[in-house]
């Protein structure tokens, strides 16, 4: 009778604990949880711990909400609150490529060990997790569409429901996660970001890479902090769990021994977005030809030891963001574009394979591998110094006249304060003309981008009307506010083709009626006669084209529509 008590108790004892097993677990650790199981996973927990609570927090284009996971030791969920009382708050995004469940099934046994303690979560550090972020992508399930990775067996697919790429969508949003994502930023305000991920590439012996958002970009003392004192800790704490970092391979097929360029990764990236923000952003990169029990553990290990190292550097983080902000806040000039320099390096240790060849059986040709029976470990240099070129001067404000819905709503997404003037106003600006650009020949994310993009100034008194928008550059999101604004920027709304309504002409002329007013007009302006005097001898295949000189004199007259590539955004100049 005992024994069988015992057996009893024994086997719902363990019936309790494998109720506690993730799919993933279960799996043999080579499955991937499915979105119904990642949902229903964290409602459990919502119901097992006062300590997790999940939330609804905005929309996603497969029409489903998304959530938000919030952890924290004191049981409060209120960012507000987790900021007043000096806690640091990070973020963890998962799925934003659903074929890249590393993050996903990691997260969920985070949470769960956090819960039965397993895993201490600091009284300073409070968690919160996106369980899954492309939910188009993780419905859309297969087995082979990652033909490079080993593991899981079945995944999500890397596109939305609008088959978009979400990892480049932060700042176009033509996404609802993305116009989500922003509000649950904002709402959040992170002190760290972390955005997990699988990599593509070149064959190599480490399990996990990550890449760390530039620290000349992210800049002042927030930058420096982050390169010498809280990136190298994180490397330190993976070490001793016995996984060596190396910064994200950007390569595919590279010679080593040239050395690695880090990734530039401007606000279209989640890490670029968050850096505008003065967060410290992280996008962990897994290596795909690992075996997915050694990525996933790879992944857990490294959130750990972002909240271990979190912890211990609790105070130099807020000191440094609050002084990097107060920086910003005085700073006169903002760079929009950042190039690497080579003169600058650091060393890393890397260990790699030999690169080496064979004759394909697939094309009968030579083919590259990297030869698994050449391990090598060896220095390599690092260049990861950018400086910055295309250097504008901070405005007191710019004015967006309504209309531009589009910009005005993703602004108010990401946080920026806005005002409605209360009543039609003239005042001096600046007005930028667009001269030249080039766009994508292909589409890019269901855009044709624009670069390259020449501008030309002038100071002007121009009328605006009550309700057009007023935004003062003095406030927390200011580098985003100039980098989104500023027409040459990376990744502004210039360059995502918001403003392209200017681009084409709207109105124009027939040859033979423009003709005698062009001549008349010509007959009142000397300065007019003198520049195409002065354009005839510069050009004389313009001088013998009567349809040129006709467009001349009327791109120099008042009768040209002033909004051709004028770009709608001005300046308010200090």
């Amino acid at each position: 009778m005992r024994i069988y008590i015992c057996l009893s108790l024994f086997i719902l004892y363990t019936g309790a604990i494998y109720a506690q097993l993730t799919p993933y677990e279960k799996g043999n650790k080579n499955v991937s949880a499915t979105y119904d199981e990642i949902i229903s996973w964290y409602r459990m927990l919502d119901k097992k711990s006062g300590q997790l609570s999940m939330i609804e927090r905005g929309m996603t284009d497969a029409e489903k909400p998304l959530h938000v996971v919030l952890m924290s030791s004191d049981k409060t969920f209120n960012p507000k609150s987790w900021h007043f009382n000096n806690k640091i708050v990070i973020l963890i995004n998962n799925g934003i490529h659903a074929g890249e469940p590393d993050g996903i099934d990691a997260s969920m046994m985070l949470a769960r060990d956090i819960i039965n303690n397993k895993i201490k979560l600091p009284e300073n550090v409070c968690l919160a997790i996106v369980p899954v972020y492309n939910i188009g992508g993780c419905l859309n399930r297969n087995g082979t569409s990652r033909v490079n990775q080993d593991g899981p067996k079945e995944y999500g697919f890397r596109g939305n429901s609008q088959n978009l790429d979400l990892n480049r969508d932060f700042t176009k949003c033509d996404s609802k996660e993305a116009k989500s994502f922003s509000e649950i930023f904002q709402w959040l305000q992170p002190d760290i970001f972390i955005d997990n991920h699988v990599s593509d590439g070149a064959d190599y012996q480490h399990t996990m890479t990550l890449l760390t958002t530039q620290y000349d970009k992210l800049g002042g003392s927030l930058g420096r902090y982050l390169k010498e004192s809280f990136e190298p800790s994180i490397y330190k704490n993976m070490s001793h769990k016995g996984w060596e970092l190396v910064p994200y391979v950007d390569f595919e097929s590279t010679n080593f021994d040239d050395g690695m360029d880090a990734f530039y990764d401007p606000p279209r990236y989640s890490s670029g977005y968050a850096s505008l923000f003065n967060t410290l952003s992280f996008v962990t990169e897994t290596h795909m030809l690992k075996p997915y029990a050694q990525r996933v553990q790879s992944t857990y290990d490294l959130m750990v030891s972002f909240i271990e190292e979190t912890h211990i550097h609790a105070k130099e983080i807020l000191a440094e963001r609050k002084k990097t902000i107060e920086e910003k806040n005085s700073q006169k000039e903002f760079a929009l574009k950042w190039k690497l320099i080579k003169d600058n390096f650091s060393i890393i240790n890397f260990n790699g394979y030999e690169r080496d060849s064979a004759l394909s059986e697939a094309t009968g040709l030579q083919k590259y591998f990297f030869n698994h029976q050449k391990p090598f470990a060896k220095k390599i240099k690092y260049y990861n110094h950018y400086q910055p070129f295309e250097i504008v001067k901070k405005p007191r404000a710019y004015i967006i006249p309504q209309g531009w819905n589009d910009v005005i709503e993703r602004m108010k997404s990401s946080g920026v304060v806005m005002t409605k003037m209360s009543k039609d106003t003239s005042c001096l600006v600046t007005t930028y003309k667009i001269l030249s650009y080039e766009s994508y020949s292909k589409p890019y994310e269901k855009h044709h981008k624009n670069f390259n993009v020449k501008t030309e100034s002038l100071a002007t008194t121009m009328k605006f009307s009550k309700g057009d928008y007023f935004v003062d550059v003095n406030q927390f999101a200011e580098r985003y506010i100039i980098e989104m604004l500023e027409p040459k920027g990376d990744d502004s709304f210039f360059a995502w083709n918001f403003f392209d309504g200017i681009l084409q002409q709207k109105e124009g002329y027939s040859d033979y009626r423009w003709e005698d007013l062009a001549a008349a007009y010509l007959k009142k302006d000397s300065s007019l006669q003198v520049a195409l005097s002065k354009k005839k001898k510069e050009s004389p295949e313009f001088a013998k084209d009567a349809h040129q000189i006709l467009d001349f004199i009327y791109k120099h007259s008042p009768y040209y529509e002033k909004e051709h590539m004028r770009y709608p955004v001005y300046r308010v100049e200090f």
